[in-house]
């Protein structure tokens, strides 16, 4: 009868299916963050940065200026 020189414990086997499956949502999170990534920078054309400067889309429009008088020719 042979026996083997190293035998594996229940507990590493459960240890380690518990570890695949936390690998497993883990990289699921990863993919589900980088798909979120790439859609808001293919679609950077509608987003505004906030980075402290006013907004030009929520500026109000200035009305033309008037000639005064003293512009006219």
């Amino acid at each position: 009868m042979v026996m083997p020189l190293h035998s594996e414990h229940e507990l590493h086997n459960r240890r380690r299916s518990r570890n695949v499956g936390l690998g497993l949502v883990l990289l699921a999170f990863v993919a589900l963050i980088f798909a979120l990534t790439v859609v808001k920078v293919r679609q950077g054309n509608l987003m505004e940065a906030f980075d402290h400067q006013p907004r030009v889309s929520i500026l109000p429009q200035e009305p033309a200026a008037a000639t005064t008088e003293e512009e006219r020719p």
